[in-house]
């Protein structure tokens, strides 16, 4: 006779034995394993600006999780998902009011743990993992970290049961083939030698200081990356099998400031097939923290050593993933942060503007975009913009290993000649 389980507790005595366990159950317990032992440890703790009959709902969530029999009972599964999905549905109205910054903290943690509860009756049902790590990826995507990152873990879980099978020699033929669908005979643009940015060879830290990084002055390092896993590992195959099942924020066109320009969410095998191979169209995995959502890709990389000195904290240093096809543009633009570029796959032309420019570079008027200009930059109108001829620059062909250090508020422009994968990191 099994003992009755705790109401308190996540039961166990009424779901099947070891030896009964399907690959479901499996999962199942792999992921409870990462849970609260009780349901006080789940705490549910917000500000007076969640409404109690949200908490209310969130409330029953956990109350059906951690109750007799726990996600066992059909019937109880089935509550549990309606109550998650209203739950969803209601914070993802408040996430879309207004802008991102604007975004109150615990609506985004109420959005995480609507995802939670929806993913944990999805892995005590025959959902497809790829499913519910879709649903887990929105959680990380929209939300906020909740229960020491557990939407993270669940990934972890989940992809070790995920059937991602070897390629055979059928498909790595397939994906040959698909990679020389991007033949690139892209012109490569002519670089006068006063407007070449300088490069150096491994320099040491206080020699990047005095020379470039008080004096705010670009430079391309060469021979600080060539460790980097990234380097030799990733591949399009890499990348398909580490992150291929993925939901990321793609955008589509090939500027942010075109008017047919917009966003879209899809996972990154389709992001590929669609955008990395098809030559007739352009989208942009653009300005995405990819390793902050996956960590595996996170271990081939280095924060570089001379992001120790500036004065924040490595905590604050932002790292963004670039990966796109040929012809994927950056408008000449600034930001207010020191940048890092480094370049992994490809190569990218790349202008730079000192800051004491901007009068020659016609920022937009709107606050949105008032950091960006309104010239395109490799085919300008001269009768709209007429200083802008007047604007010395200095520009690279940017290649894998390199690194450019683009100090704070220097405009910049960037188009990828080839396939491209870079990697930002902002930092003060």
């Amino acid at each position: 006779m099994s003992q009755p389980s705790s109401p308190e507790g996540l039961a166990t005595s009424s779901c099947p034995t070891a030896d009964q366990l399907s690959a479901v159950n499996i999962v199942w317990v792999d992921i409870r394993a990462l849970l609260p032992n009780t349901k006080e440890d789940l705490k549910l703790d917000f500000s007076e600006k969640v409404e109690e009959s949200v908490i209310s709902l969130l409330q029953q969530a956990r109350d059906l999780l951690y109750g007799a029999g726990s996600l066992c009972s059909r019937s109880t599964r089935e509550t549990c998902f309606q109550v998650s999905e209203i739950i969803i549905d209601y914070s993802w109205e408040k996430l879309n009011i207004g802008t991102w910054r604007d975004v109150d903290k615990d609506w985004r943690r109420v959005y995480s743990y609507g995802c939670l509860f929806k993913v944990l009756c999805m892995c005590s049902e025959e959902s497809t993992i790829a499913d519910t790590i879709r649903v887990c990826d929105m959680g990380l995507l929209m939300g906020a970290s909740i229960l020491d990152n557990i939407l993270v873990r669940i990934i972890n879980v989940l992809q070790k049961h995920l059937t991602y099978g070897k390629w055979s020699a059928e498909e790595d033929t397939k994906e040959s083939q698909r990679k020389k669908i991007r033949n690139d005979h892209t012109t490569v643009p002519s670089i006068k030698s006063e407007e070449v940015i300088p490069r150096l060879h491994c320099p040491s830290l206080e020699h990047f200081r005095e020379n470039y990084m008080i004096p705010q002055k670009p430079v391309i390092l060469e021979g600080i990356v060539d460790h980097w896993p990234c380097m030799k590992k990733w591949s399009l195959d890499y990348l398909r099998q580490i992150a291929g099942c993925r939901t990321v924020p793609v955008e589509v066109g090939s500027r942010y400031t075109d008017e047919e320009w917009s966003q879209t969410l899809m996972i990154v095998n389709d992001f590929i097939d669609q955008y990395i191979m098809n030559k007739n169209s352009i989208g942009y995995l653009a300005q995405h923290q990819l390793f902050d959502q996956i960590p595996e890709l996170k271990q081939d990389i280095c924060i570089p050593d001379y992001c120790s000195l500036g004065e924040g904290e490595e905590d604050n240093i932002t790292i963004n993933a670039w990966f796109g096809p040929e012809g994927t543009i950056s408008p000449l633009h600034q930001d207010p942060q020191q940048n890092f570029l480094v370049q992994v796959i490809g190569r990218k032309y790349i202008r730079l503007y000192s800051p004491q420019e901007s009068e020659n570079l016609y920022p937009h008027e709107t606050q949105i975009l008032h950091n960006t200009s309104q010239v395109d930059v490799e085919d300008p109108d001269l009768v709209k913009f007429p200083k802008f001829e007047r604007a010395a620059f200095q520009a690279c062909i940017l290649t894998p290993g390199q690194v450019l250090f683009i100090p704070v508020k220097y405009w910049h422009y960037v188009r990828s000649l080839d396939v491209s994968f870079s990697v930002s990191f902002w930092w003060l």
